[in-house]
């Protein structure tokens, strides 16, 4: 039987490299990716820090419209106790108080915001439906339709008064939503800087922010389903956020 003889020449020459402009496509092509991740980056490094910076140093305002109502998404911060106030001020006839946990009655806290009873019994309505900022802006803009309302003055915050706008502006285009931020005590004077565990909670509010962003001008909540998906397989609470939880305990 013939055995087919082999060039040893041709069996040590090496395999015939990809043509030079191929590789010099794939390399600028790696070169943009990597300019564009870094780029992305810092970005978002410098959104965040831009936003951290507003929030912190931002004051409320000192002259003020009045408006048909007052709403206060429910927290820390004393937020309630700042919306009391300027419902007494005659700045709105009436106040909502949303995201109130189920339990907490109109009355504890009136008790725990030394409010006369009066001001609560004529102006003063408890929202319990809602369960996060979303749920708070359904809350709310339902309460202003039933009421015929074009302009509230918002009191929650600093630090979730970007997001809670969006949400109330992108379900309720005819409402004028007036912000009144309250900047929490730890983040004055940019102690925030200077406390890296504050970080963690401004990065979790500026994450949210871009999530509601990306809802607002796509019309879906593709990333705010997959961040509920991942919390609910590591067994996180979704059902009520960490500021509807502080109700009145500020």
């Amino acid at each position: 039987m013939d055995v087919e003889n082999k060039d040893p020449e041709l069996e040590d020459q090496p395999a015939p490299k990809k043509p030079g402009w191929l590789r010099r496509i794939l390399r600028a092509f790696m070169v943009i990716a990597i300019w564009v991740v870094v780029l992305g980056f810092g970005v978002l490094v410098g959104g965040f820090f831009r936003f951290s910076s507003e929030i912190t140093s931002v004051t409320p305002p000192t002259d003020i419209a009045e408006a048909d109502g007052i709403v206060v998404l429910t927290g820390r911060s004393h937020r309630i106790e700042q919306a009391l106030d300027l419902l007494d001020q005659g700045l709105a006839d009436r106040l909502l108080i949303s995201g109130v946990y189920p339990s907490t009655t109109a009355e504890q806290i009136r008790k725990l915001t030394s409010t006369e009873p009066a001001l609560f019994e004529c102006c003063v309505d408890i929202g319990h439906d809602a369960l996060d900022t979303e749920g708070n802006a359904l809350e709310v803009s339902q309460w202003a339709r039933d009421n015929n309302f074009t302009r509230v003055i918002v009191v929650t915050s600093s630090d979730h008064m970007p997001r809670s706008l969006i949400e109330l502006r992108r379900l309720d285009e005819e409402v004028e939503f007036i912000p009144y931020p309250v900047v929490p005590d730890e983040f004055r004077n940019y102690d925030w800087v200077r406390r890296p565990a504050l970080w963690r909670p401004l990065v979790e509010e500026y994450a949210k922010y871009l999530i509601a962003r990306l809802r607002l001008a796509t019309g879906t909540d593709v990333a705010g389903e997959f961040l509920r998906s991942v919390a609910h397989a590591a067994g996180k609470p979704t059902a009520r956020s960490i500021d509807s939880q502080a109700t009145v305990t500020d």
